[in-house]
């Protein structure tokens, strides 16, 4: 009801909202209502009560609250199911226990801030207090272990269409999946599956997304960056989260009924390490050579010092001269 009442609030924003219109569309008491209003300025919004006039929304928290994500979200099914948490130490953890346990498909996690945010090759990742998008998607591919791999790489171009639609950023995407602004991360995805042999039985897409972060960790801060120290300006991250997600859905889709192909070269356009020197480091040993391509599976494809070609599958990638 609460929920309801903030609905209304919206709708009629900037006008106030008289509490006879409340009341009759939503069959509550005024007393009711302001409760509702009480627990709604509590959590952070701005609401003006006048006497035999209504309620008016002033200004809404920037926080990353169920409500705020779903009023306005264009999507069918991604994001539609919101499990909100101040502080926790993985959302990759948390939706891997929800999705064990049957949550919708799309269903989406989401921290203000995260103690333990992992990223890729084990490394942690950096997630203060309402400063990002630290969350994790559920998705129910009804794909074989080995076509999902893709999946990942649907998620960068999916986070670099939004970015640049809502900041008007253009970032660059490393293989496979980081996201870079003038060879500094902006973000990081980390995809986790639980699969049998012949199924996958749930996909974690989990995304750290530097958004309004203004400083970074010493150790961390010649290679990390955010949207507000790139360009200057604060960006709204239940706007940019919402269009992430109505893009994740969007190529979802597309991969879904045409396969890899057409993510493959969308992914390939917004690329920056294609057509470059390279080393790529693995678990045991770093391999130089040409970028020269990702193939159908998302493999990344070296043409060696002695002409010959390999694919890698997985690898920490940096530029050489």
């Amino acid at each position: 009801m609460k929920e309801q009442v903030l609905y209304l609030l919206k709708k009629f924003y900037p006008e106030f909202v008289s509490g006879e219109l409340i009341c009759r569309n939503l069959g509550i008491s005024r007393t009711a209502i302001w409760k509702h209003v009480q627990t709604l300025r509590a959590k952070g919004y701005g609401i003006a009560a006048l006497p035999h006039v209504g309620y008016q929304l002033l200004k809404a928290p920037d926080r990353l609250y169920p409500e705020e994500i779903n009023y306005g979200l264009k999507t069918d099914f991604v994001g539609r199911q919101v499990y909100y948490y101040e502080r926790t130490a993985s959302t990759n953890e948390i939706a891997g226990d929800l999705a064990g346990r049957g949550s919708p498909d799309g269903s989406l996690v989401v921290a203000e801030e995260q103690t333990g945010g992992r990223g890729r090759l084990g490394r942690g990742w950096f997630s203060p207090y309402g400063k990002g998008i630290w969350c994790s998607v559920i998705l129910y591919p009804p794909v074989n272990p080995v076509d999902a791999p893709p999946l990942t790489m649907l998620s960068a171009v999916a986070v670099a269409r939004a970015i640049q639609g809502v900041a008007g950023i253009k970032a660059g995407i490393k293989w496979p999946n980081d996201l870079l602004l003038e060879g500094k991360k902006v973000c990081g995805i980390l995809a986790e599956m639980n699969a049998e042999m012949e199924r996958v039985n749930y996909l974690v897409i989990g995304m750290g997304i530097n958004v309004n972060v203004e400083d970074f960790p010493e150790e961390i801060r010649d290679v990390a960056t955010s949207l507000k120290i790139y360009s200057g300006q604060s960006v709204s991250r239940v706007k940019l989260l919402q269009v992430v997600l109505k893009e994740i859905e969007q190529f979802y889709k597309v991969w879904l009924k045409h396969g890899f192909a057409p993510i493959r070269e969308a992914w390939k356009e917004m690329c920056v390490m294609l057509h470059r020197r390279v080393g790529v480091s693995g678990m045991k040993d770093v391999v130089e050579g040409w970028a020269e391509d990702v193939d159908e599976n998302g493999n990344l494809v070296l043409r060696l010092a002695d002409g010959s070609l390999r694919r890698l599958v997985a690898g920490e990638v940096s530029l050489r001269r």
